[in-house]
């Protein structure tokens, strides 16, 4: 069990090497998938033309590269809160993703350390689809705030 301080991010102190983060479940959308493509400037049509994409070989339009990422930081910053620091993120897009999948990131912490006076937490991540196949695995380190350095 992970003890919180006041809202739902957790204390360095009550966290422990093997712990999971709470899953973050998004099924993206043709329209999703169109409005990232505006917002981030990528023309690329795969990602917003269905017809295009099928003569490419696509299955249907296409989860941005981006976005899986955007997904996975999603699910870290819900984890550590307001007070937790991102301080490394990295991911590799293994596999694709279209409208209407599910796509289940997860996490999970595997080492802890203070460095310099600052509470680290390492974490693997990774994003699956509704048939297991994993889409994108990625790595992470995050600060959180102490009870003990606090006080």
């Amino acid at each position: 069990m992970v003890i919180m301080n006041g809202g739902n991010e957790p204390y360095y102190e009550d966290v422990k090497i093997g712990i999971e983060l709470p899953a973050l479940v998004k099924v993206p959308t043709s329209v999703q998938l169109f409005r990232y493509s505006a917002v981030t400037w990528n023309a690329h049509r795969i990602h917003y033309e269905r017809d295009y994409a099928l003569r490419e070989g696509h299955p249907d339009v296409l989860v941005q590269a981006h976005l899986h990422g955007a997904f996975l930081l999603q699910m870290i910053m819900n984890w550590i809160g307001p007070r937790g620091r991102i301080l490394t993120f990295g991911w590799s897009n293994r596999g694709r993703a279209i409208p209407g999948d599910t796509l289940t990131c997860t996490g999970r912490v595997t080492a802890t350390r203070i460095e310099s006076g600052r509470c680290l937490v390492d974490l693997d991540v990774a994003e699956n689809n509704q048939r297991a196949e994993l889409c994108a695995p990625g790595k992470a380190t995050v600060m959180l705030p102490s009870r003990e350095m606090t006080k």
